[in-house]
């Protein structure tokens, strides 16, 4: 499959809810009333960054929250989106500055939404987080202390999670899935994205370099 086909299928995949329908997604799935929402940046997913009314149920609660919805690819393994929010929740339960995952009206952590796209009718499913507010890195100027800080939470971050488990953990482990670290050889087939130039040349030496020096002893690395 060429890039150009894993772009379309990737556009075709990722929802295309309006504001108004997420807004009615928030209120009939999760029982809040939408004072303001407005898209966030995403990949494959949608998020929108939303501001609730407070209401006498929702006095001491927060008040803006993201709610994500699932490509469709991703939105037909309900296992993989179930475990990534029992991790959100060990990980604020252990301390990390996380956001909270919120329950539907049904007492549950997902529910699957179904929208006719005019052609067929597709299936989603949507979650609703607490909003983390904060800058993003590339927003920020980056000195030595910074870095520091994100290396020591990462390193508590990776030994958390060696005492996470869950039944259907497995689900994370996508083949092919090209955001997995291991699977660095298969941005070979991306690289004309970069033209011509020295970075190109950068980025075909580190995948040589992964394939040489990595891919043989991925096997003893812990996972």
């Amino acid at each position: 499959m060429s890039s150009g086909d894993d772009q379309q299928s990737q556009a075709l995949a990722k929802p295309t809810f309006t504001e108004v329908q997420a807004s009615a997604v928030v209120e009939s799935v999760f029982g809040l009333k939408v004072s303001k929402i407005q898209p966030l940046p995403s990949y494959d997913d949608q998020n929108f960054h939303v501001h609730i009314s407070k209401t006498k149920d929702t006095t001491d609660g927060p008040i803006e929250y993201v709610l994500k919805i699932s490509n469709t690819e991703s939105s037909k393994n309900p296992d993989l989106i179930e475990v990534q929010n029992h991790i959100i929740m060990f990980l604020k339960a252990a301390g990390f500055p996380t956001a909270s995952v919120c329950r539907t009206k049904g007492d549950n952590t997902t529910s699957l939404m179904s929208i006719d796209s005019g052609t067929e009718i597709k299936s989603y499913l949507v979650r609703l987080l607490t909003y983390l507010p904060g800058k993003p890195i590339a927003k920020i100027p980056v000195s030595t202390q910074l870095l520091y800080e994100i290396g020591t939470l990462a390193a508590k971050l990776d030994k958390a999670l060696e005492k996470f488990h869950h039944p259907k953990l497995s689900s994370l482990h996508r083949e092919n899935f090209i955001w997995n670290l291991k699977n660095i050889p298969l941005l070979e087939k991306y690289v004309d994205a970069l033209g011509r130039n020295r970075n190109r040349e950068i980025v075909e030496q580190v995948i040589q370099l992964f394939k040489e020096e990595i891919m043989t002893k991925l096997s003893h690395f812990r996972e």
